[in-house]
């Protein structure tokens, strides 16, 4: 096999592990965007669900019905 033979193959060599690299990193970026996305997901109904707690929490005591033991 010639020098150029041999160059030629190293850099075909690197070329495949490169694209194998980038479609790895791309299909990692795909399931980091899906985790993020359900993430935001899963703060946005948290938050909601605070807010609902809160506006519970702050009713006005005099609408709300005597305790059971009276």
């Amino acid at each position: 096999m010639s020098d150029i033979d041999a160059r030629l193959t190293e850099l075909e060599v690197r070329v495949a592990f490169v694209d194998d690299t980038v479609n790895a990193l791309s299909s990692a970026d795909a399931e980091i965007a899906r985790r993020l996305d359900l993430l935001e997901r899963a703060v946005r109904d948290l938050r909601s669900d605070l807010v609902n707690m809160r506006a519970g929490l702050g009713s006005d005591p005099a609408t709300e019905p005597p305790p059971p033991h009276y």
